[in-house]
């Protein structure tokens, strides 16, 4: 076998390996599953607002085809942070939301989620009366409701949403389906590869 060849080979396995776990197109979640995700949701809550989550979800499972899709956050902070009492942190929003943001990084990637977009505001334009004064927006892939569930799940159980309840004051969560979209991670991983594989090939010779 010639070093091109076995380069190439390797790099299709490496390839498949990743598309197996980036998914995005698996079954439905199962009634038995709803069920238990559920259950589970609430019975390792620490915050009240963990149970409305684990309420909310059920409108978000309703409908559930099993496919990818980016979940839209609009986040306001506190003026200050609100940890309950046995929590030796300061009171800076901003640093708690970070703290939640770190801690969620390796739980969210473990199931093929990640961040698509974060970005701060910046100023104002068109305003409707009585809108909600948003610091910042947040747009996360998911690679199925069934992960979403898994990772809010591993979260709870971990605690840091404390993290997230001492930071936000408000927040609207909706799940989007992008229609026009530039980020092709499928496609930067191939290329990345691609390169890789030039890169080894050329340093072998």
């Amino acid at each position: 076998m010639t070093l091109w060849l076995a380069i190439a080979i390797s790099l299709v396995v490496c390839y498949s390996l990743f598309l197996a776990w980036y998914g995005g197109n698996s079954q439905p979640l199962s009634q038995t599953e709803i069920a238990y995700f559920m259950r589970e949701l609430h019975a390792n809550a620490r915050h009240e607002k963990d149970h409305a989550v684990a309420d909310e979800a059920q409108l978000l499972l309703a409908g559930d085809d099993g496919k990818e899709f980016v979940m839209q956050n609009l986040v306001r902070h506190r003026p200050t942070a609100l940890y309950p009492p046995s929590y030796d942190y300061d009171d800076d929003a901003r640093k708690a939301d970070m703290r939640w943001g770190r801690a969620i990084f390796w739980p969210l990637l473990r199931y093929g989620n990640h961040p698509v977009f974060v970005a701060r505001r910046c100023g104002t334009f068109i305003e409707p009366e009585g809108l909600d004064a948003w610091h910042y927006v947040a747009m996360v892939r998911y690679r199925s409701r069934r992960d979403f569930l898994r990772f809010a799940l591993a979260v709870q159980k971990s605690g840091v949403t404390v993290h997230k309840w001492a930071a936000i004051d408000k927040t609207h969560v909706f799940p989007v389906q992008p229609l026009v979209s530039l980020v092709f991670v499928r496609g930067l991983m191939a290329v990345a590869l691609v390169l890789f594989g030039i890169f080894i090939y050329l340093l072998a010779r």
